[in-house]
Parts: structure tokens; sequence; C-alpha cells
């Protein structure tokens, strides 16, 4: 499938999933500037919420851009890195996507204190083009003595 017929199907499997009006939705509610992008994405330039905390974050095909990054395409790599977020909402049919999303981000931030490095959304989208550094892995083990305490009868 060549790369116009991918960014095609991407942006239609989107917007029957409801995950890009839901992005155009909330850029609006965020006085954000929208504006079409490369490949099918819509770019809303100037978020100030404090949440997430990123330089930019996709719902469907809508990448959001924090107030200050008014030229997106001088960041050609992380363009990429949110054009694969956006095929992953495709491939989560959507909002489903935001769900599975934290749950990486927690099994990630429990095994190396840091929600980017083991989360497998993160990954695939490529941790260096997201502005992310991988963090080794903590053993099992030093998660086990919490859990232990925790599950330990009491009396």
């Amino acid at each position: 499938m060549a790369a116009t017929d991918r960014a095609r199907w991407r942006s239609a499997a989107n917007w029957l999933n409801l995950a890009t009006p839901c992005g155009l939705l909330l850029a609006r509610a965020t006085g954000c500037r929208v504006r079409s992008g490369p490949r099918g994405l819509y770019l809303a330039l100037g978020y100030r919420l404090d949440l997430p905390d990123a330089a930019a974050f996709t719902v469907g095909n809508v990448v959001l851009w924090r107030e200050g990054l008014d030229e997106p395409e001088r960041c050609p790599g992380l363009i990429v890195h949110e054009e694969r977020h956006a095929s992953q909402y495709a491939w989560c049919l959507g909002l489903p996507f935001l769900p599975l999303y934290a749950v990486a981000a927690g099994y990630s931030w429990l095994r190396t204190g840091d929600p980017a490095s083991r989360n497998v959304f993160e990954r695939q989208a490529g941790l260096a083009a997201g502005g992310y550094t991988q963090r080794r892995s903590r053993p099992i083990g030093a998660l086990l003595p919490p859990l232990r305490r925790w599950s330990r009868p009491r009396g």
C-alpha cells in the first residue's frame, strides 16, 4: 500500500471512529488555530493547557502543538512521530487508544520511572523522534517489595 493510500485510510478511519472530530473539538475549545498539515493531518497551533506535558500530542489526525511552536515544519521528526500516533488511533478504533495508552504509560513508569521508555505506543512511534530518551528498566524484583507489603495479611 502506497504512503498516500495509508494516509487516506488513516484519515477516513479516524473520521469514522470520531477521534479526529474529537481532536478538532479539543483544538477549538482550547483556542488553537487549525490548519492542514502533511498527509491528512491537521496542525492545531497554540495549545496552552498544562496536560499533557509534551511539545505536541495527537487526537485522531489532529496534532496539537504547544504554544510557541508555531512552525511545526521545522520539526519533521516530531511530525512523523505524531503521524504514527494518528495511525495508532486508527488501529485502536479511535478513542479506545487513550486508555490503552494510559496503561502502557503506567507500565513504563513502573518499569523505568518514565512514562515513555517502555510504552509500546511511544516506542513504535519512535522515542527519539518524540523527544524522549530511553531509560533502563528496573528489575522486576525491585518492584516486588512494595507489592509484598501491600499483600501481607494484617492482624
